[in-house]
C-alpha cells in the first residue's frame, strides 16, 4: 500500500480546496427548502464553483457521474443523482456531497440538511451521524491506527442502535480524488495502518436506521438502504498534524 505524505506546500493547496468545498455547503443551505428540486440545487452549486470560485466540480464526469453534487435523500445512503423530478418536501433529510478541485487539489465534504420540520427519529439519525464523524476526528493523531477510527465510529453508532454501512468508506485524497488508504467506519482497536503526520484522507461514516446492507439502483450510482430505512452521513477532509489533525473542510459553524 503506497500512502502519500504531503509537503507543507501540498497542505497549503489542499487547505484552499477544502475551504472552497466548505463554502459551497454554506452557500447552498439557504436554498434547501420544501419545493426545490435537487437539479436546481445542482445548478446553483455548478455556477458557484465554476464562476465564483473559479474551480472545478470534481464529481461532474467522474467515472461517468452526470452532476456536480450528490444529493442523497432519506433512504439513499450515497451518490444520489440530482434530478428535476426529485422535489424536496418538509420532513426530508438530505445529504449534499461536494468535491472541489482547485489548482489540481481536491477538497471533499458532505453535510446533512433537514428540510422544513423533520420527525424526531430523522433529526436523531442526522445528529448521531455527525457525532460519529466528530468522535473519529477527535482521536486522529500520529500513531493512532485505522482500526481505532473505525472502532470509535462503530461502537458509538451501535450504542445508539444504528448500524454502520460497510460497503462504502472514506479514502485518501490529494491530487487524486480517491487514494489509499481506505478509511473503514468499523474496526478493531490497535489494528491496521498507523497514522503519520502529512497523511490526508476523508472520514465519512454512513449510518443506517435499520440493517447495514445496501442496494445499488439501476442508474449505477444511487445507493439505498436494503430495508428502506433512513440513512445519514457527514464527511470531512483532514490532514494528520504533529499533534492531532486539521480539518480542511471545516465550516464557519464548526470548531475543531
Amino acid at each position: 500500500m503506497s500512502i502519500n505524505i504531503r509537503s507543507k506546500d501540498d497542505l497549503n493547496k489542499m487547505r484552499i480546496a477544502g475551504k472552497l468545498a466548505a463554502q459551497v455547503l454554506e452557500m447552498i443551505e439557504a436554498f434547501v427548502e420544501p419545493g426545490v428540486s435537487t437539479e436546481h440545487l445542482d445548478m446553483i452549486c455548478f455556477d458557484y464553483i465554476t464562476k465564483t470560485q473559479k474551480a472545478i466540480p470534481a464529481c461532474l464526469g467522474y467515472r461517468g457521474f452526470p452532476k456536480t453534487i450528490c444529493t442523497s435523500i432519506n433512504q439513499v445512503v450515497c451518490h444520489g443523482i440530482p434530478s428535476e423530478k426529485k422535489i424536496l418536501k418538509s420532513g426530508d433529510i438530505i445529504n449534499i456531497d461536494v468535491t472541489v478541485i482547485k489548482d489540481g487539489w481536491h477538497g471533499d465534504t458532505s453535510k446533512m440538511f433537514i428540510v422544513g420540520k423533520a420527525q424526531n427519529h430523522a433529526t436523531r439519525i442526522v445528529n448521531i451521524s455527525k457525532d460519529c464523524l466528530y468522535k473519529a476526528i477527535e482521536i486522529v493523531r500520529p500513531g493512532v491506527k485505522l482500526g481505532d477510527l473505525g472502532h470509535v465510529i462503530q461502537t458509538y453508532a451501535e450504542s445508539k442502535h444504528y448500524s454502520i454501512v460497510r460497503d462504502y468508506c472514506g479514502h485518501g485524497i490529494g491530487m487524486q480524488f480517491h487514494e489509499e488508504p481506505q478509511i473503514l467506519h468499523y474496526g478493531i482497536p490497535n489494528t491496521g495502518l498507523a497514522l503519520e503526520e502529512g497523511m490526508t484522507f476523508t472520514i465519512e461514516p454512513m449510518i443506517n436506521g435499520g440493517k447495514p446492507g445496501t442496494k445499488l439502483k439501476r442508474d449505477g450510482w444511487t445507493v439505498e438502504t436494503i430495508d428502506g430505512r433512513l440513512s445519514a452521513q457527514w464527511e470531512h477532509t483532514i490532514a494528520v498534524t504533529a499533534d492531532g489533525c486539521e480539518v480542511f473542510t471545516a465550516r464557519t459553524d464548526e470548531s475543531f
